[in-house]
């Protein structure tokens, strides 16, 4: 054969490929598909924007020179939103908290990463996540009969006081000291009933971050969103504070957990996204 002949094969046989791989990859992506995919967020605790707390063990020294570690260390995460490209918002299972309510637990990290997998998200690309600390007063006020499911599990994991009293949205528990934590503390955050009713501060608040990199969601994408929660803000951010006998046993909404929660709400920030 001669090598004119072989290259004008060779050269069809490559068209042919390329024409193949890219009609493979229209299909990949086809703009008619709308089946729904998945979402995986991930959530990171660590002091510092240093990962994996772990509990008893890991020391942090405050702003104010206190050091302290934590043996429990929860929170509430709910009321997730997705905002896509052109400003729209995908809800997911908004003000329900059987269906849109996680309990962050440290102690059930896997190599310091708690996962939370969503179902049922809409196909298309996402440039900002939004979500719950804590439980809305509209979901609360939904009574017991419309979240008995994550009521009952907020209770196995400690996270309720009597139904009256409603859901703990951050615990923090551990030790305290300023040569080395030795007195026992635990701040426990959250709503005491109905707040306007109660005239008690509304602890909820709402957390809006952008992602570095777009969320692609599709049938066949899963997208995997890395968030990293800074616990030093706990004591030692916007507003720095001092655990003493006056605070360290505190439950509820009283001035020093208002602080903790404004605190808490600057804690978070995406790392990076997956989209596998």
């Amino acid at each position: 054969m001669k090598i004119s002949q072989f290259l004008s094969l060779f050269f069809i046989a490559f068209t042919l490929f390329s024409f193949v791989a890219c009609e493979s990859s229209r299909d990949d992506e086809n703009p008619q598909d709308t089946t729904p995919g998945k979402l995986q967020i991930k959530f990171e605790n660590g002091f510092n924007n240093v990962g994996d707390i772990v509990l008893n063990q890991t020391v942090q020294t405050s702003s104010n020179g206190q050091k302290h570690n934590f043996s429990a260390l929860k929170y509430v995460i709910s009321n997730i939103t997705l905002t896509d490209e052109n400003g729209n918002e995908f809800k997911y299972n908004e003000n329900n908290p059987d269906k849109g309510a996680f309990i962050i637990d440290q102690a059930d990290a896997v190599a310091g990463i708690i996962y939370l997998n969503l179902d049922g998200v809409p196909k298309n690309n996402y440039k900002k996540i939004r979500f719950g600390l804590g439980v809305s007063q509209k979901a609360y006020l939904l009574g017991q009969d419309g979240q008995a499911e994550f009521w009952t599990k907020a209770k196995q994991k400690g996270m309720s006081w009597s139904w009256a009293a409603g859901y703990v949205f951050v615990k923090l528990e551990g030790k305290y000291g300023n040569d080395a934590p030795s007195k026992e503390f635990m701040n426990h955050t959250g709503n005491m009933g109905n707040t306007a009713a109660n005239n008690t501060p509304d602890l909820y608040r709402e957390i809006t971050l952008n992602l570095p990199t777009t969320a692609r969601v599709t049938a066949k994408i899963r997208p995997s969103v890395h968030i990293l929660a800074d616990l030093n803000q706990f004591l030692s951010g916007d507003k720095a504070l001092t655990l003493t006998t006056a605070n360290d046993m505190l439950m509820g909404s009283n001035q020093h957990l208002v602080d903790i929660t404004n605190n808490l709400t600057k804690m978070f920030k995406v790392d990076h996204v997956h989209n596998d």
